[in-house]
């Protein structure tokens, strides 16, 4: 466990709440070995509102989003009406785990894979210390978020009215990082994950025997000219000064076991990635342009169906500034990163900063002996960093919302 004398003006809280860091730990393996997917996190949600019963925060609201729920500590003092959100998503992964510890996936085929189990451990650190000092004038909102991992979580409970029911002035969120090492925070004051957008390419064409491929419309080869072809987009219509990533991730034609026929259809998908929406606009317009003029080309019928998922994750430069410094007040200058690299990953957190002001942050917490990322069969949340990032989030409360000075 990372130690309060590393730690600078926010160690009382750290100190605090490292008192209860090992039943901390236990409820983030609790969490870790039943893995819940979105809107089916039943158990989860039976656990964390135990644990904020136990924490003797002022109010509990369950089913907002289906599967979230919402936390509220009121301050000493209310008198200044703030009130400041910070959310953590409870949701996990549909993969295997392939680690061997005690506190493993019990179910076949899930896995927390990204770390969300330690995200809600270190919110509830953060609700039980709030609760116990009050040491802020306001109300502090913590939002317990499913469907991450693709559902959009974030925008179904928006959509179910929690800004309306709780009108908070910012939100904030953090997630773990790997790369960066346990005891550093690391943020920016604008894009720090881009925006998701998923593409099903559908070419169809006339099958047939691959021995007389001129009475055929060969998908295949559509399908081969496709994926060479929108790579020009990034490469010869995206400024280099810009970044944007055009990804065809599979591929599905014909039978394996039918080496001489020509199939009538194919079908692509893959992700685009982009920050601005300019470029994402036109990210999308090429694709079309692409998709109908090699189809025209070749004389097949090429469908594209373009969804954006999630927009990009963009701090407030306020808020960011902001978040920083309470970060650097905890863990000192030399572990914070204020100019972090943005990720070409998504995050629906994205939905809420569309509507509030806020900043997302990321905690290190290494790769561990294991050498993974997240995503990997073989990660694990770091529960060294449970107290840190649960003070971060109580440093932000008391920050955002000071007591009067008497």
């Amino acid at each position: 466990m990372l130690s309060s004398h590393r730690l600078k003006a926010g160690g009382r809280a750290f100190a605090q709440i490292a008192q209860f860091h090992p039943e901390l730990t236990a409820l983030r393996r609790d969490l870790h070995a039943h893995p819940e997917l979105g809107f089916e996190e039943v158990y989860t949600g039976s656990r964390v509102k135990e644990a904020l019963k136990v924490c003797g925060v002022d109010e509990i609201h369950d089913g907002i989003g289906r599967t979230g729920i919402v936390a509220v500590v009121r301050g000493r003092s209310t008198a200044s009406g703030a009130m400041v959100g910070l959310r953590a998503d409870i949701d996990a992964l549909p993969m295997a785990e392939h680690n061997d510890f005690a506190w493993k996936s019990c179910k076949q085929g899930l896995m927390h894979g990204c770390g969300h189990d330690g995200h809600t451990a270190m919110l509830v650190g953060a609700a039980r210390y709030l609760a116990a000092t009050r040491d802020f004038d306001g109300t502090a909102v913590l939002i317990f978020q499913p469907g991450e991992e693709g559902f959009a979580g974030a925008r179904v409970m928006m959509e179910d009215g929690l800004f309306d029911r709780f009108p908070v002035q910012s939100v904030y969120a953090m997630h773990n990082w790997p790369a960066m090492k346990p005891g550093t925070v690391g943020l920016n004051d604008g894009a720090m994950m881009a925006a998701a957008d998923r593409i099903t390419i559908h070419i169809t064409g006339r099958g047939g025997h691959g021995a007389h491929p001129y009475q055929t419309v060969d998908v295949v080869l559509v399908a081969a000219h496709l994926i060479t072809a929108v790579q020009s987009i990034v490469a010869r219509n995206v400024r280099p000064i810009d970044s944007a990533v055009v990804s065809l991730c599979a591929i599905q034609a014909g039978d394996l076991g039918a080496f001489s026929v020509l199939p009538g259809t194919a079908t692509l998908v893959g992700t685009v990635r982009t920050f601005d929406h300019e470029v994402q606009a036109l990210v999308e317009r090429r694709l079309h342009e692409v998709c109908s003029a090699v189809g025209l080309a070749f004389g097949a019928t090429v469908a594209l169906d373009y969804q954006r998922i999630y927009p990009a994750t963009i701090n407030t430069e306020a808020e960011a500034r902001f978040a920083g410094d309470v970060a650097e007040a905890l863990v000192g200058h030399e572990n914070l990163v204020r100019d972090m690299e943005p990720s070409m990953g998504a995050e629906d957190f994205s939905f809420m900063l569309q509507t509030k002001p806020g900043a997302y942050l990321r905690i290190g917490q290494g790769m561990g002996a294991s050498g993974v990322a997240l995503h990997n069969s073989r990660y694990d949340f770091n529960d060294d960093i449970l107290s840190l990032g649960a003070a971060l989030h109580a440093s932000l409360i008391e920050r955002a919302m000071p007591l009067p000075v008497a």
